[in-house]
Protein backbone atom coordinates (compact mmCIF):
# COMPACT_ATOMS: atom_id res chain seq x y z
CA UNK A 1 0.00 0.00 0.00
CA UNK A 2 2.83 2.41 0.85
CA UNK A 3 4.44 1.61 -2.48
CA UNK A 4 1.25 2.54 -4.31
CA UNK A 5 1.02 5.90 -2.52
CA UNK A 6 4.70 6.58 -3.18
CA UNK A 7 4.26 5.78 -6.87
CA UNK A 8 1.20 8.07 -7.12
CA UNK A 9 3.05 10.87 -5.34
CA UNK A 10 6.01 10.50 -7.70
CA UNK A 11 3.76 10.65 -10.78
CA UNK A 12 2.02 13.75 -9.39
CA UNK A 13 5.35 15.49 -8.74
CA UNK A 14 6.59 14.65 -12.22
CA UNK A 15 3.34 15.93 -13.79
CA UNK A 16 3.52 19.18 -11.82
CA UNK A 17 7.13 19.66 -12.86
CA UNK A 18 6.18 19.19 -16.54
CA UNK A 19 3.20 21.54 -16.30
CA UNK A 20 5.00 24.72 -15.40
CA UNK A 21 3.43 28.15 -15.64
CA UNK A 22 6.36 30.59 -15.63
CA UNK A 23 4.92 34.09 -15.75
CA UNK A 24 2.00 36.13 -17.01
CA UNK A 25 1.65 39.50 -18.63
CA UNK A 26 -1.51 41.20 -17.45
CA UNK A 27 -2.88 44.36 -19.01
CA UNK A 28 -5.45 46.02 -16.78
CA UNK A 29 -8.26 48.24 -18.04
CA UNK A 30 -9.50 51.30 -16.22
CA UNK A 31 -6.26 52.33 -14.50
CA UNK A 32 -5.94 56.11 -14.60
CA UNK A 33 -3.23 56.92 -12.08
CA UNK A 34 -0.39 55.55 -9.98
CA UNK A 35 -2.78 54.98 -7.06
CA UNK A 36 -4.96 52.73 -9.27
CA UNK A 37 -1.90 50.78 -10.32
CA UNK A 38 -0.75 50.50 -6.71
CA UNK A 39 -4.15 49.15 -5.58
CA UNK A 40 -4.02 46.50 -8.31
CA UNK A 41 -0.41 45.63 -7.45
CA UNK A 42 -1.25 45.18 -3.76
CA UNK A 43 -4.24 42.98 -4.59
CA UNK A 44 -2.24 40.76 -6.95
CA UNK A 45 0.63 40.48 -4.47
CA UNK A 46 -1.65 38.61 -2.03
CA UNK A 47 -2.03 35.61 -4.36
CA UNK A 48 -0.13 32.61 -2.96
CA UNK A 49 1.33 31.54 -6.32
CA UNK A 50 2.86 34.96 -7.13
CA UNK A 51 6.61 35.20 -6.57
CA UNK A 52 7.12 38.80 -7.71
CA UNK A 53 5.51 41.49 -9.85
CA UNK A 54 7.03 44.00 -12.25
CA UNK A 55 4.90 46.96 -13.34
CA UNK A 56 4.82 49.20 -16.41
CA UNK A 57 2.69 52.22 -15.53
CA UNK A 58 2.81 53.65 -19.06
CA UNK A 59 1.14 50.56 -20.51
CA UNK A 60 -0.91 49.58 -17.42
CA UNK A 61 0.83 46.22 -17.55
CA UNK A 62 1.94 43.88 -14.80
CA UNK A 63 4.36 41.00 -15.27
CA UNK A 64 3.52 38.31 -12.73
CA UNK A 65 6.26 35.80 -11.96
CA UNK A 66 4.97 32.54 -10.50
CA UNK A 67 6.52 30.44 -7.78
CA UNK A 68 8.06 27.25 -9.21
CA UNK A 69 5.72 24.24 -9.26
CA UNK A 70 2.83 26.29 -7.89
CA UNK A 71 -0.78 25.90 -8.98
CA UNK A 72 -1.72 29.03 -10.92
CA UNK A 73 -5.37 30.05 -11.01
CA UNK A 74 -6.19 32.64 -13.70
CA UNK A 75 -9.65 33.21 -12.21
CA UNK A 76 -8.06 34.34 -8.95
CA UNK A 77 -5.91 36.81 -10.90
CA UNK A 78 -9.02 38.23 -12.57
CA UNK A 79 -10.88 38.36 -9.24
CA UNK A 80 -8.05 40.33 -7.59
CA UNK A 81 -7.98 42.87 -10.43
CA UNK A 82 -11.77 43.25 -10.30
CA UNK A 83 -11.66 43.47 -6.50
CA UNK A 84 -9.32 46.45 -6.87
CA UNK A 85 -11.96 48.11 -9.06
CA UNK A 86 -10.60 47.37 -12.54
CA UNK A 87 -10.80 44.69 -15.23
CA UNK A 88 -8.44 42.47 -17.17
CA UNK A 89 -7.93 43.67 -20.74
CA UNK A 90 -5.50 40.86 -21.65
CA UNK A 91 -3.80 37.98 -19.86
CA UNK A 92 -0.98 36.10 -21.56
CA UNK A 93 0.74 33.27 -19.70
CA UNK A 94 4.18 31.87 -20.51
CA UNK A 95 4.05 28.11 -20.13
CA UNK A 96 6.82 25.51 -20.32
CA UNK A 97 5.32 22.71 -22.42
CA UNK A 98 6.66 19.19 -22.78
CA UNK A 99 5.42 17.79 -26.11
CA UNK A 100 1.77 18.73 -25.68
CA UNK A 101 -0.25 17.99 -28.82
CA UNK A 102 -2.92 20.61 -29.52
CA UNK A 103 -5.55 20.99 -32.22
CA UNK A 104 -8.05 23.67 -33.08
CA UNK A 105 -11.27 23.63 -31.02
CA UNK A 106 -9.99 20.78 -28.85
CA UNK A 107 -9.47 20.41 -25.11
CA UNK A 108 -6.37 19.04 -23.38
CA UNK A 109 -5.60 18.40 -19.73
CA UNK A 110 -2.58 20.35 -18.59
CA UNK A 111 -1.28 20.87 -15.07
CA UNK A 112 -4.54 19.81 -13.46
CA UNK A 113 -6.52 22.22 -15.63
CA UNK A 114 -8.38 21.84 -18.90
CA UNK A 115 -7.26 24.11 -21.73
CA UNK A 116 -9.48 24.54 -24.78
CA UNK A 117 -7.42 25.76 -27.73
CA UNK A 118 -9.22 28.03 -30.20
CA UNK A 119 -7.90 29.46 -33.47
CA UNK A 120 -4.72 27.36 -33.51
CA UNK A 121 -3.07 25.09 -36.06
CA UNK A 122 -2.48 21.45 -35.09
CA UNK A 123 0.96 21.29 -33.47
CA UNK A 124 3.07 19.90 -30.67
CA UNK A 125 4.03 22.51 -28.08
CA UNK A 126 7.56 22.17 -26.76
CA UNK A 127 9.41 24.55 -24.46
CA UNK A 128 8.25 27.98 -23.40
CA UNK A 129 5.25 29.33 -25.32
CA UNK A 130 2.82 32.17 -24.65
CA UNK A 131 -0.87 31.37 -24.47
CA UNK A 132 -3.50 34.07 -24.26
CA UNK A 133 -6.65 33.49 -22.24
CA UNK A 134 -9.75 34.38 -24.25
CA UNK A 135 -12.52 33.70 -21.74
CA UNK A 136 -15.07 36.45 -21.13
CA UNK A 137 -13.28 37.96 -18.10
CA UNK A 138 -9.91 38.12 -19.89
CA UNK A 139 -10.79 39.89 -23.17
CA UNK A 140 -12.98 42.67 -24.50
CA UNK A 141 -16.58 41.95 -25.50
CA UNK A 142 -15.59 42.41 -29.15
CA UNK A 143 -12.75 39.86 -28.91
CA UNK A 144 -14.98 37.43 -27.02
CA UNK A 145 -17.60 37.62 -29.76
CA UNK A 146 -14.93 37.07 -32.44
CA UNK A 147 -13.60 33.93 -30.75
CA UNK A 148 -17.11 32.60 -30.09
CA UNK A 149 -17.56 32.20 -33.86
CA UNK A 150 -14.47 29.96 -33.99
CA UNK A 151 -15.74 27.17 -31.73
CA UNK A 152 -18.65 24.78 -31.85
CA UNK A 153 -18.43 23.92 -28.16
CA UNK A 154 -20.88 25.47 -25.72
CA UNK A 155 -18.25 25.62 -22.96
CA UNK A 156 -16.85 28.85 -24.43
CA UNK A 157 -20.03 30.70 -23.44
CA UNK A 158 -20.14 29.28 -19.92
CA UNK A 159 -16.48 28.57 -19.11
CA UNK A 160 -17.45 25.13 -17.83
CA UNK A 161 -18.23 21.65 -19.10
CA UNK A 162 -19.69 18.91 -16.90
CA UNK A 163 -19.16 21.17 -13.88
CA UNK A 164 -15.42 21.57 -14.56
CA UNK A 165 -13.68 24.90 -15.31
CA UNK A 166 -12.39 25.12 -18.87
CA UNK A 167 -9.83 27.81 -19.76
CA UNK A 168 -10.08 28.91 -23.37
CA UNK A 169 -6.77 29.91 -24.91
CA UNK A 170 -5.07 30.77 -28.15
CA UNK A 171 -1.43 30.97 -29.16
Amino acid sequence: MKTLFLALALVTVQFSAQAQYKKATLQAAGLTCAMCSNATYKALKTLPFIDRIDTDLNNTTFVLYFKPNSTVNPDQISNKVEGAGFSVARLTITVDFDKLKVENDAQVDFGGQTLHFISVKPQVLQGEKDITLIDKQFVSAKAFKKYSTQTKMHCYETGTAAGKRIYHVTI
